[in-house]
């Protein structure tokens, strides 16, 4: 992640919402496997909805498989193997995907962006992600669920997509500080040889949205050697700068933050609520904001587009510019 930041001039593009763009695409994804089913039904659409991502100026773009799990696909009927080949296969998709657009560098020159540095974060959402009722945004899971239920239940799903061909798990939405610590745990237990990334949510701007202190639920991340950035995801535009000043107290890694466009999911009716968003321009107003308050990783979550990156992209290449004029010419050689 320093190498990545190195070269990107200190600040990273993260890609944007995925659902939302394979609906655009025309996917159906009224499932509880939501968008790991277009795995199954339309891989080509995952691999066109990357390389949208790709020419609009990300540097990291995050695999189809947030809602993949093996026990949700065994639910469906699929056997293990097949399900741990879906998960292999949503990193896959974005591995060809950049292939792709190096290869469409290669050919044209009217690209906004030559080639770079691009890494593939394999997403792994939470366990209330795999429920699929919504208690990614409560983070409540009830007694039944300890420690071991979640390692036990993450642990082979991470293995596999860690040896898939990812540089990086991007362990999003953490709804709670139980499952920061099986994350944490199951990274120390040196299963997996990749690093990872810890990404929290919350709803009222200081706490993430079980109640759990956004503080410590970050100093879990900071104590684990192989989490290489951490921040918020997921969280409405307007409470993402105080999470981050909060952030930056306890943290000595690079921070990250992907917002939602700020709408409000219903979990009953399983769509989100118009009109409580910000637009394209309001949401890129705000990174500025960011950056001064320490973000070096930035993009979107649900409802933000292509659109919103490009905008991002082009906020950060005059900071870039700015950062490159006056860090030393000796880093150049």
């Amino acid at each position: 992640m320093k190498e990545l930041l190195k070269e990107t001039g200190g600040y990273a593009i993260i890609d944007g919402g995925l659902a939302t763009e394979l609906e655009r695409h025309g996917a159906d994804l009224n499932d509880p496997l939501w968008s790991a089913k277009c795995l199954l039904t339309s891989p080509h659409l995952i691999h066109t909805v990357h390389l949208d991502y790709l020419e609009a100026g990300a540097d990291i773009i995050s695999s189809a498989s947030y809602q993949a799990t093996i026990q949700g696909f065994e639910a469906k009927g699929y056997s293990i193997e097949k399900s741990e080949s879906l998960l292999r296969k949503s990193v896959e998709i974005a591995c060809e995907a950049r292939n792709t657009y190096y290869d469409k560098c290669k050919d044209d020159n009217n690209k906004i962006l030559k080639k770079r540095p691009i890494l593939v974060a394999a997403s792994v959402g939470s366990y209330g992600a795999f429920l699929a009722d919504g208690s990614e945004y409560s983070g409540i899971y009830g007694d039944l669920i300890t420690l071991e239920t979640l390692k036990d239940f993450h642990r082979r799903r991470v293995q596999v997509l860690a040896e898939s061909g990812a540089d990086i798990i991007a362990f999003e939405t953490i709804p709670n500080k139980l499952e920061a610590q099986a994350f944490a745990e199951l990274l120390d237990e040196g299963v997996v040889k990749i690093p990872g990334w810890f990404s929290f949510n919350s709803k009222d701007g200081v706490n993430v949205v079980s109640g759990d202190s956004i503080k410590e639920c970050i100093s879990i991340a900071e104590t684990c050697e192989k989490v290489v950035a951490v921040g918020i995801n997921c969280t409405p535009p307007r409470f993402i700068e105080g999470l981050v000043l909060e952030i930056a107290k306890v943290t000595s890694k690079p921070i990250l933050v992907y917002p939602n466009s700020g709408e409000r999911y219903d979990p009953e009716r399983k769509e989100w609520v118009e009109n409580t968003g910000v637009g394209n321009e309001d949401f890129v107003s705000y990174v500025e904001k960011w950056m001064d308050a320490g973000v070096s990783l930035l993009g979107g979550c649900c409802r933000t587009t292509p659109t919103t990156i490009r905008a991002i992209h082009k906020r950060l290449v005059s900071r870039r510019s700015l950062f490159s004029s006056s860090s030393s010419s000796s880093s150049h050689h």
